[in-house]
């Protein structure tokens, strides 16, 4: 595969669909029966895609279906487990590792949101440099209702949009629209028609030189704390909300009734 193919042929995947148009990699979340939630085969995917991008892409985009972007964790998989195929990539450090080479890799990250993102969707939308979005955009952070909260979505989206916006986001559950998103920085530009916006980017930063961006992406990457520092104890606050006992019988009780927690 070259990235002066005008068009690259990828494998294909079970949760992803890819294509590479010279060195601009598409990549969209595919598990339409599952809201695009995440699971271990959408990491394991997702994290090919992005070693193939590491060596040739300039511009990634992000995208979900127009009705969802990406609902995050897979509760399914939480209650059953996930298939011994992708058990290298179950749990919440081989997503964070994903978001971390997207929020520090040499290339320019665009998500491009329709419909609604939630949870670890944000945590997409936190690791990328871009974020656009068409009026249907629906973003929220909802762990706290089922007794989680976001520990590794966090320091990305604390990165994007300051502590205190992200704090109300986790506390308030509620989702806040395209326009909402971008007057709290969430969203860096958004119209009715999506589509037509991410054209007109795309087509100007491919002009950009991966030498350049490398350069960037390593010098933007240190200022603040970075992302890497925050890895364990993301990992750790993880861990400990979705090993609660009370937490995994509320999650289970909602994939088989679909009532939340406070419901009777």
């Amino acid at each position: 595969m070259s990235p002066n193919d005008s068009t690259s042929q990828v494998p294909s995947y079970g949760t992803i669909q890819v294509r590479f148009e010279d060195s601009v990699c598409y990549l969209q979340f595919n598990r339409p029966a599952s809201n695009n939630a995440i699971n271990a085969q959408l990491v394991a995917e997702c994290s090919a895609v992005i070693a193939i991008c590491e060596e040739m892409a300039t511009i990634v985009v992000l995208s979900g279906l127009p009705e969802a972007f990406c609902l995050g964790a897979d509760f399914n998989e939480v209650t059953k487990g996930c298939d011994p195929a992708y058990v290298a990539y179950e749990g919440p450090g081989p997503m964070y590792d994903l978001w971390l080479r997207l929020a520090t890799g040499p290339f320019v990250v665009i998500s491009f949101v329709r419909g609604k993102a939630n949870a670890g969707g944000l945590g997409f939308i936190g690791a990328s440099d871009i974020v656009l979005a068409d009026e249907s955009a629906q973003l929220s952070l909802s762990e706290l209702l089922f007794g989680l909260y976001p520990a590794c979505v966090l320091p990305f989206l604390i990165r994007r949009i300051g502590f205190q916006k992200a704090h109300f986001l986790t506390l308030s559950t509620q989702a806040i629209s395209a326009k909402q998103a971008y007057e709290c920085g969430l969203v860096d530009a958004f119209e009715a028609q999506g589509e037509a916006l991410l054209r007109r980017h795309v087509m100007r930063l491919r002009r950009l030189s991966r030498t350049a961006l490398k350069r960037y992406k390593t010098y933007v990457g240190r200022l603040g704390t970075p992302l890497a520092e925050h890895r364990e104890a993301a990992i750790a606050g993880n861990l400990e909300v979705f090993r609660d006992e009370d937490n995994l019988r509320a999650i289970s009780r909602y994939v088989q009734e679909g009532l939340f927690p406070w419901e009777k």
